[in-house]
This record gives structure tokens, C-alpha cells and sequence, in this order.
């Protein structure tokens, strides 16, 4: 009989110790946004991850297609309390969820690290994940607007590699002589409608202007500054140098040999460098910059926390940390046009050392980090619909509907009107 007390006891703290091992076993729910960008680069980042924490899973929802999506989605998920733990959002989209109370301040989960000084976060960086002074992201993969060159196209036009145009009007310059030298090729595509404003910050930051005044009532972007910015976007489509494309278009002309130049981000690098393979030599080159005021936008995203439960807490941090780390940044370096903001891995030789060497089309963005600002984020419950305001605008001039100063005049009206 006590042999059966003792088997039976004995069974019960295996049963105990087993439930409490699975549930010790948390799945973390984790969303992103660009698939065709980031599937592999996460999915091998996940893979590491459960490798080097067993008691912890990933699983990732459907990845939506651009950032504006991935905002809209998790909006939604709060409304129905189906929030992700971890997602990825742009870097102009995290005052969305501060003004929401959704966002998990980060900043205790930093003070409780004993090392974090060495961990390769450097303040600037860490200013990207910003807002009203709380740190609420962690940057993961950052990019910068460059220009990318067909020196094939060009070089029947006398351009160089070593001497590549400084301003935009020099841009087009070059592009008209390809456009004469390589009949049947296009010369110039400004990517101007991702993610719907930021190359429209990119032109009026490059030449030292503003979205808004300091106290953000008003809007600053159709200033001097913002005017000479529209005139040169219709510059651009003045004599047909640029067409009225959508960018996959333009990119299946640029990667098939009969685009001269097409201006994106560094986050488009790899994806085009694979497309284009040995057909023709491409460089890269920096985004125009005008004066000592002049600044270039980072563009990337963050990885915010959503999880209000304390376990679930801890299980995003690590999966943040171990992510936007050094074995997470170069994974995704790697994988993509990206930079990281880490600086831990660039001087490793077990990571990124030498990396950039073997790919100056890639450094590009990085050697712009002098230059670097943030992606503006517009205030207010109407952030989302000025981006589409600003996106509807520009069209306008792209395709010619419109003039650049009626359609700046146009723009500013809108975005004044949901300012208020």
C-alpha cells in the first residue's frame, strides 16, 4: 500500500513538473509587413531564435504588403483584442500607437539590462524608436533613399562612375543624354508614390525644409523650400525624361537594361541587384543633398511591443533583442538592401566586417548616416489620411493633371484642413 502511496505521489509531481514545462512553452505572435522582402530574412531569424530559446515559439501571421497596411491591421487586431506581441512597423507609424496607448514603453526593459551600453544601440539609432520622448521601438532594418545607376545606358552618354551627378537637375541632364545615346530607353523613374510620402519628405528634407511648423498646427512644406521641391518633381516629367509608371514597371525597365536611373530605397538593392544579375553594371549613389541643412529620411522599421501580459512580456524581449541584434541585423543585412541599427556586427569579422567591401552598392545607404533624420510622423487621428493625401497630390503632377505649384497649393490646403 505504500508502495502504491509513493508511485502515485511520484506520478503526480511528474505530471506537475510536465505542465508546468509546457507551460512554460510560449508562442509568440509576431506580424511584419513587405513578404517579398523580409519572409526568408524572418523566418531564418525565428529558426535562431527557438534554437538559442527552446522554451519560447514564433508563429507569424499573414504578413501584410507595405507598412500603412500593417498599421491599419494591427489597429483593427486592438479593437477585437487580437494584437500581435511583436510587430514590425514602420519607423513613421509608431505615433499611431503611442497616441493609443498601445505600445509598450521599452525603456524598463532597458534600464533591467546589465550591459546594454556595449550592445551595439547607439543613442542616435535608438532615437529612431522615439516618440514624445518614450522609447517604444527598437530599429531593425533601416534604409535611406539612394540612386541607382544603369552605367551601361550611361556610359554611352560620357558619365562615369567615379563622377556621378550632385543634384537633381544634373540627374536629368544625364538621363535625357542616355535617352539620345540608347534609343528605345527610358531615362529617369523617381519612385515617389512609396509608402506614399516619404520621397516627398526626402526632396523638401534633402534642401533643408520642414513637414509642419515647431507646434505642428501648420504646414511648413509649402514654403519656399516645399516650392522649389514640387518644381523639380515636375522637372522630372517635363520633357518626358520620366514616364508616368507604377514602380513595378519602371523596375522591370531598369533590371532588363532600358532605365538609366531610378531613384528608390536601399531596401530594393538586393532584390534588384538578383534581377539584374550580369546583364549590365549598376551603381549606387547618394540621394542629392543641398546646403549644410540638408538631411535624407530614414526609412525602415521597428519592432514595437503590443503584449501587456508580464510572461509574454519577457518572451518579446528577448525575441526584440535577439532580433534587432547582432546574429538578427546580420541576417537581415544579408538578406536585403537594408542596413542595420546595430552597430555591434558591422566591425565583427564573424558578421559584417568585410561585407561591405565585397557590396559597395550597399554602403551607399550606410555612408548617407551622416545626413540621416526621422520619417516624419503626421499628428493626430488623421496621420493615415494625410499620407493619402500627400500620395493623391504628387500624382497629380506625375501624370501631368495637374501643375506642380496649384497641386503643392492643393496639398497643403488638404493636409491644413485635417491638421484641424
Amino acid at each position: 500500500m505504500m508502495q502504491t502511496k509513493n508511485l502515485l505521489r511520484a506520478l503526480a509531481c511528474l505530471s506537475l513538473t510536465s505542465n508546468t514545462a509546457f507551460a512554460a512553452k510560449i508562442e509568440l505572435i509576431v506580424d511584419y509587413p513587405y513578404p517579398d522582402v523580409f519572409n526568408q530574412v524572418h523566418a531564418e531569424i525565428a529558426k535562431r531564435f527557438t534554437e538559442k530559446f527552446p522554451d519560447y515559439t514564433v508563429k507569424f501571421r499573414a504578413p501584410t504588403p507595405e507598412y500603412e497596411e500593417a498599421t491599419q491591421q494591427a489597429l483593427r487586431h486592438a479593437v477585437t483584442k487580437q494584437l500581435a506581441d511583436v510587430s514590425y512597423q514602420g519607423l513613421n507609424r509608431q505615433r499611431v500607437f503611442v497616441d493609443r496607448n498601445i505600445a509598450v514603453e521599452l525603456t524598463p526593459f532597458i534600464n533591467a539590462e546589465k550591459d546594454w551600453a556595449k550592445s551595439g544601440y547607439s543613442p542616435a539609432l535608438l532615437s529612431l524608436g522615439q516618440v514624445n520622448g518614450k522609447q517604444v521601438g527598437i530599429g531593425f532594418s533601416l534604409s535611406t533613399p539612394i540612386v541607382y545607376y544603369n552605367m551601361d545606358l550611361l556610359s554611352k552618354a560620357g558619365v562615369k562612375a567615379d563622377a556621378l551627378p550632385k543634384t537633381w537637375d544634373e540627374i536629368i541632364a544625364i538621363a535625357d543624354k542616355s535617352r539620345k545615346a540608347n534609343p528605345g530607353t527610358n531615362g529617369l523613374h523617381y519612385d515617389w508614390e512609396i509608402t506614399g510620402n516619404w520621397l516627398w519628405q526626402a526632396m523638401v528634407f534633402s534642401k533643408g525644409g520642414t513637414m509642419l511648423n515647431a507646434d505642428e498646427t501648420k504646414v511648413a512644406f509649402n514654403d519656399k523650400i516645399g516650392q522649389e521641391s514640387i518644381a523639380q518633381m515636375g522637372r522630372m516629367v517635363e520633357n518626358d525624361t520620366m514616364q508616368n509608371l507604377r514602380f513595378k514597371d519602371a523596375t522591370q525597365l531598369f533590371v532588363t537594361g532600358k532605365l538609366a536611373v531610378l531613384s528608390s530605397s536601399t531596401s530594393r538593392l538586393s532584390s534588384i541587384a538578383e534581377q539584374i544579375g550580369d546583364k549590365f553594371k549598376m551603381v549606387t549613389g547618394y540621394f542629392p543633398i543641398y546646403g549644410e541643412q540638408g538631411k535624407v529620411p530614414a526609412g525602415g522599421n521597428v519592432a514595437m511591443m503590443f503584449t501587456k501580459d508580464p510572461e509574454r512580456q519577457k518572451a518579446a524581449w528577448e525575441y526584440i533583442k535577439f532580433a534587432t541584434g547582432p546574429e538578427g541585423a546580420t541576417i537581415m543585412t544579408k538578406g536585403t538592401g537594408y542596413f542595420p541599427a546595430n552597430t555591434l556586427p558591422i566591425d565583427d569579422p564573424a558578421k559584417l566586417k568585410g561585407y561591405y567591401d565585397a557590396n559597395p552598392n550597399q554602403y551607399t545607404a550606410v555612408k548617407q548616416m551622416p545626413w540621416l533624420t526621422g520619417w516624419y510622423a503626421f499628428p493626430g487621428e488623421n496621420g493615415l489620411k494625410i499620407t493619402d493625401v500627400i500620395n493623391d497630390r504628387l500624382q497629380t503632377v506625375f501624370d501631368k493633371s495637374a501643375q506642380p505649384q496649384p497641386a503643392l497649393e492643393a496639398m497643403a490646403q488638404d493636409v491644413q484642413n485635417l491638421l484641424k
